[in-house]
């Protein structure tokens, strides 16, 4: 089995057209097919379903295909760690986080990164615990800043917890305060507060949600779909409340009346997570050290 094959296979899977995937790789389309039907010898099974206008995986393709890509993608990281220099003057880190650990968290950190090592390029993927390991999964990220407990716990992943950090609620300065005019709101008392809530696969909207059931009522929604900012926004608009980070309450705090929630409260444990398998990159490494020490 040779790497190239693993390339065009990849492309061939992803782009669904043999033509097409000999572009992308940039090699005649007759030498991709013959490098394709090689590896479906040496691996004793066809990997495509080949029909006029229609490839389709068969179940050898599917089982191939996620390893093909961690296989390419840790090819990838390995020639990026190669070509760093000693003094980290150039290389990348590709960190994943969720999005309001992007707005409280990050920037001052990454800040401090990049005015100490400039020439390293930062790529930041931003998403729900459950989307950054599988990110991880694949090589596609170096380092994630998750919320424990993972959705789907991975004895591949390798986490070192980072900081716990309390969730208040947050409303226009204009509407009622919530919780009857409390200094410090309980969950029960958002029960009728209409809630401004993240999308499907938000980690803040489960541990919400599941926190209202918990009090024995099912949260009523002003309006539900958003990411942090968008749900920031509705916030000051005066649509409704919502319950969010203490760290992005307080950066955001500009025509955001925050009030925090009564004992004992609502938590979340964040945790720096990379693959057990490969060590992240030198670069990554680094910024490894400086969200530990922040």
């Amino acid at each position: 089995m040779q790497f190239q094959q693993l390339q065009y296979f990849v492309a061939v899977a992803e782009t669904r057209h043999f033509t097409r995937a000999a572009d992308l790789v940039h090699v005649a389309q007759p030498s991709l097919s013959q490098q394709i039907k090689a590896l479906e010898r040496e691996l004793g099974a066809d990997l495509f379903r080949r029909a006029r206008g229609n490839i389709t995986l068969t179940d050898a393709g599917e089982a191939l295909l996620p390893l093909a890509r961690r296989i390419l993608a840790d090819a990838d990281t390995a020639r990026h760690e190669v070509q760093e220099v000693a003094q980290l003057r150039s290389g990348r880190v590709r960190l994943g986080a969720t999005p309001s650990l992007c707005t409280g968290l990050l920037p001052d950190v990454l800040r401090a990164f990049h005015d100490r090592y400039p020439g390293v390029r930062l790529l930041v993927e931003e998403g729900g615990s459950h989307d950054l390991v599988r990110g991880l999964a694949r090589g596609a990220l170096d380092l994630a800043l998750v919320v424990l407990p993972l959705p789907t716990p991975s004895p591949a992943l390798t986490t070192v917890e980072l900081l716990r950090e309390d969730l208040v609620v947050v409303s226009s300065p204009d509407a009622p305060r919530p919780g009857r005019g409390r200094r410090a709101v309980r969950i029960a008392d958002l029960e009728g507060e209409r809630l401004v809530m993240f999308r499907h696969g938000y980690d803040l909207r489960e541990l919400t949600v599941a926190a209202c059931r918990a009090e024995g009522f099912e949260p009523e929604f002003a309006v539900e779909g958003g990411e942090m900012d968008a749900v920031l926004g509705f916030v000051r608009a005066g649509i409704g409340t919502a319950v969010v980070p203490r760290m992005v309450a307080a950066r955001s705090g500009h025509g955001l009346r925050v009030t925090p929630l009564a004992r004992p409260g609502l938590h979340r444990t964040i945790a720096l997570a990379h693959r057990s398998d490969v060590a992240p990159p030198r670069a990554a490494r680094e910024l490894q050290r400086m969200l530990l020490e922040r």
